[in-house]
């Protein structure tokens, strides 16, 4: 074992049961669970790509991979009704943000919904949406137990900063597909800052910065939804910059392989929860005082969770491992960086105003 430093203190915009595995205070670096065979790891600094990887470039569902609105015009939303206007045409579509668009809280608890093959991305450093939140998915139908020929996919969003939702950030449902989340900010949400459910399947999350929120992220939204959920919910979550939010990052339910490698976890409560038999591989991570990086006990039944490469730096509790997970690179090849690098790369590259 190496005991590295802590690293720099970075400024912010300003928050069981017991697992199988519980430790007193580390500063150590811990490597985990090897399983598996990892990729080679990177050493330049970060290249932010302009097409989608992960579980979003995969191709599957009769979608080659995620290109959004590419093949349709482009245009500019500069208020409310042209921007909502725009994400719910039917057709290919661009629809670049310029400046603070406010969406409305009145209707469907401040969610508006997103049509298939758009790319939403914001202009410069100051495109914000603030007041509702986007929905990525058809209505909710518990009856509905395999992926409809009309589920909402093909939708890339970029570069924007979210806040002050009366419900979710961002919600994407009802087996959407094919989703590209990067580098976007999200902050200050009434409840999910990004929530991924209801059998929705290659996703990729990546460069996003998330800071005073507490619920940050769920995949899989109830323990009882294992016929919509089962064999789907793959998602990718890279290089994003967890700073101080409070939980899950994400909290896991019935999907694997669920990939969460580079990720910067920064004075969190926890970090990663694998439950209801979810398989997550966790990966070249790095944890900064954070209570409980990773479990696999949250609630409900045990998940499965296999770790390796990761630091962890003044945490509370070591990661909890448990069974076998399909690996990633079954399904697609990455390259990632040192978990030593983590903490400098992902900061310098994650949010907006960064591609």
């Amino acid at each position: 074992m190496r005991t590295p430093a802590p690293p720099p203190r970075l400024p912010r915009r300003t928050p069981g049961r017991p697992g199988p595995a519980r430790l007193g205070l580390l500063a150590v670096t811990l490597t985990a669970a090897l399983v598996g065979t990892a990729p080679a790891a990177a050493t330049a600094d970060p290249v932010p790509l302009n097409t989608a990887d992960g579980f979003a470039s995969v191709s599957a569902l009769g979608q080659n991979g995620t290109t959004g609105g590419a093949g349709g015009a482009t245009v500019t939303a500069t208020g409310t009704a042209q921007f909502l206007d725009y994400i719910s045409r039917p057709e290919p579509l661009t629809v670049q943000v310029s400046g603070t668009i406010t969406l409305p809280t009145g209707s469907s608890d401040g969610m508006h919904s997103v049509a298939s093959d758009k790319t939403i991305i914001g202009l410069g450093s100051t495109a914000r949406l603030t007041g509702g939140g986007l929905n990525i998915g058809l209505p909710v139908d518990d009856d509905i137990t395999a992926p409809p020929a009309n589920a909402v996919h093909n939708v890339i969003i970029r570069n924007i900063s979210f806040d002050g939702a009366t419900d979710d950030l961002i919600n994407v449902q009802m087996f959407s597909h094919h989703i590209w989340i990067d580098h976007n900010d999200f902050s200050n949400g009434d409840d999910g800052a990004l929530d991924i459910k209801r059998g929705s399947d290659y996703v990729t999350v990546s460069w996003n910065r998330f800071h005073d929120h507490d619920k940050s992220m769920l995949l899989g939204h109830d323990d009882d939804n294992s016929a919509q959920d089962d064999g789907r919910l793959r998602v990718t979550y890279h290089h994003n910059w967890f700073d101080g939010s409070d939980q899950r990052h994400p909290r896991v339910r019935f999907g694997e392989p669920v990939h969460v490698y580079n990720n910067f976890f920064d004075d969190n409560s926890y970090g990663v929860a694998s439950t209801m038999d979810a398989g997550v591989v966790l990966e070249g991570n790095y944890f900064s005082s954070v209570n409980n990086p990773a479990r696999v006990d949250f609630s409900g039944d045990l998940g499965r969770l296999v770790a390796r490469d990761n630091i962890l730096v003044d945490c509370n509790h070591e990661i909890e491992t448990r069974g076998s997970v399909v690996e990633p690179n079954s399904y697609y090849s990455y390259t990632r960086h040192q978990a030593s690098q983590v903490p400098t790369v992902v900061p310098a590259g994650a949010g907006v105003g960064r591609i």
